[in-house]
């Protein structure tokens, strides 16, 4: 990770957070699934536009193809702002970018997956100390409880903490309590099924 006493120019900040938001808004679920003549992921299985549900609906291949898009949507613009030698704020803005597009992507009316791939592929361009640790939790709770949103919430909600604990950034930090805060928000539904006992 970059570390830089000139701060990133403003506009330039504007310019790659806009693009990372618009990159983010490209779906890898729905243009994945249209290519390969499944059906509208926003229409069947959970209604989500996420790889989880393109691997109910498609199949494993069709669900990888979506998973490596949408970390690649927010990998690629983080590894631009780190080839800029951007600053951290710019770094976690340009991150936020991406998730948000893939939320609220604009192409698609901004309904949006849950962001577990996107976050991932952009905190990994920030920190891969901090993106290995969270695959390593996710792993470990995905083997232990075989429950994927489970997986995810804990992953989101430990990620600050990993900031913290390996960069020290405050801003990193920050950055990482509001996509984990977004994350566990997008979970909501998972978490009341979990408290009824009737997610899969």
């Amino acid at each position: 990770m970059p570390i830089t006493t000139v701060p990133t120019e403003p506009i330039l900040t504007l310019v790659l957070s806009l693009t990372a938001y618009l990159f983010g808004s490209i779906s890898a679920a729905i243009i994945t699934c249209k290519a390969m003549g499944l059906p509208d992921p926003r229409t069947q299985g959970s209604n989500n536009p996420g790889a989880t549900n393109v691997l109910r609906i498609g199949g494993k291949k069709a669900a990888v193809i979506t998973l490596l898009g949408d970390m690649l949507k927010g990998l690629l613009p983080v590894l631009l702002v780190v080839a800029l030698n951007g600053d951290n704020l710019t770094l976690a803005l340009v991150a936020s970018a991406a998730f948000l597009g893939h939320l609220y992507p604009v192409f698609f009316g901004f309904k949006g997956g849950k962001g577990v791939a996107t976050a991932f592929g952009a905190i990994a361009g920030v920190s891969w100390p901090v993106a290995l640790a969270m695959l390593v939790t996710w792993l470990t709770v995905a083997y232990g409880l075989k429950v994927s949103s489970m997986s995810a919430i804990v992953t989101a909600a430990l990620a600050p903490f990993y900031f913290w604990w390996f960069d020290g950034s405050i801003t990193l930090t920050i950055m990482a309590v509001f996509i984990s805060t977004l994350l566990i928000w997008r979970h909501r539904s998972n978490i009341k099924r979990m408290i009824e006992g009737t997610e899969t």
